[in-house]
């Protein structure tokens, strides 16, 4: 049986490393990178063929040639404005696409990238890993069993570092479409959308700012949004960049959800032992428990029926960019306003 080939388009993405590691170290895959657009990395930034050595994975200097190698399936890892092209010029060669969060940077163009998938007949996916985390799975089957009653009210963070210092497109609004708001809350957001099985947002009030790198970069570092839902759950997301950089995780993404009849709570990331270094004189955490990444990425390539449940399609990613949309413009005037 021929194995699955799969190509990774662009290693702008701080998970394109990742991402590529997990699945050359699969049985049956084959992995071929193209990263062309390295005309807007910052001095200092590994990309293109140098970062592929590194990783140990085959590389073609364009696009056009990693579809002459007749992929079965690509991974969209580019800033987040280019994400649109380049689903698009997947759906145009025949090919299943797995695109980094957010979709896009506006629900117009994620709505077109979803139409150019379908008129192809290929698959859009949105890379949201923490859909598998073995803690929201649990919060999610005692939702669905009734255990926790009537969801009223989430409360929801996904804090994290500032990953402009990592890649620098992140903190340009042009090439992200924002920044921590954009960034971060479309986990969150997606995560309520499985678990509301689908009821729409009604409106969002949002507040944001930039107290944490004033003067460090252009966009947002800091938001909090209170959401008002069709079935008139509440939910609020702290989509902060507020980790300190001498932290020794990333971040993390933690919910409380409040049912009439139970509250639930999740850590996604907090498998993990915690210490402290006499050597480094600093803190130390050694994470334990299942990759979501990798979970993420062979339901993609192998069928959502591998598991509990499966990626996130196109249109939850519209859903999720109607939100953010609709918390810029609150943010904005400074008033609730509806999710469209």
């Amino acid at each position: 049986m021929r194995g699955v080939k799969v190509g990774v388009l662009s290693f702008a993405h701080v998970h394109a490393g990742g991402f590529a590691r997990l699945l050359a170290a699969m049985d049956g895959v084959e992995v071929l990178a193209a990263d062309p657009d390295t005309d807007l990395a910052a001095p200092g930034e590994v990309r293109g063929k140098d970062f592929a050595d590194q990783l140990g994975v085959n590389y073609v200097d364009t696009y056009e040639e990693l579809f002459a190698w007749g992929p079965d399936k690509v991974v969209i890892c580019s800033e987040n404005v280019r994400h649109r092209p380049l689903v698009e010029l997947a759906a145009a060669h025949g090919v299943d696409v797995l695109c980094e969060k957010p979709l896009a940077t506006t629900p117009e163009d994620g709505a077109a990238m979803v139409e150019a998938c379908r008129a192809a007949g290929v698959r859009l996916a949105v890379a949201h890993p923490v859909r598998f985390s073995p803690a929201y799975l649990a919060v999610r089957d005692a939702v669905r069993a009734g255990t926790a009653g009537e969801v009223l009210a989430v409360s929801g963070t996904n804090n994290g570092y500032m990953p402009g210092a990592r890649r620098r497109w992140f903190v340009d609004p042009e090439l992200a479409g924002g920044g921590a708001l954009m960034d971060h809350t479309v986990h969150i957001a997606d995560l309520l959308d499985d678990l509301l099985g689908g009821v729409p947002a009604a409106s969002v009030y949002a507040q944001t700012n930039n107290v944490l790198y004033e003067g460090e970069v252009p966009v947002e570092t800091a938001g909090l949004l209170t959401l008002t839902y069709a079935n008139g759950a509440v939910a609020t997301i702290d989509c902060s960049w507020s980790q300190p950089r001498h932290h020794p995780a990333w971040g993390g993404l933690a919910m409380q959800v409040i049912g009439d009849r139970a509250t639930l709570e999740m850590d996604a990331f907090d498998q993990k032992v915690h210490g402290f270094s006499e050597t480094s004189r600093s803190g130390v955490e050694l994470p334990y428990g299942v990759d979501l990444d990798a979970l993420m990425l062979r339901a993609f390539l192998f069928g959502d029926d591998t598991g509990p449940i499966g990626v996130t399609d196109g249109e939850a990613g519209v859903r999720a960019l109607r939100i953010v949309a609709a918390a810029y413009e609150s943010a904005r005037v400074g008033r609730t306003v509806a999710v469209r």
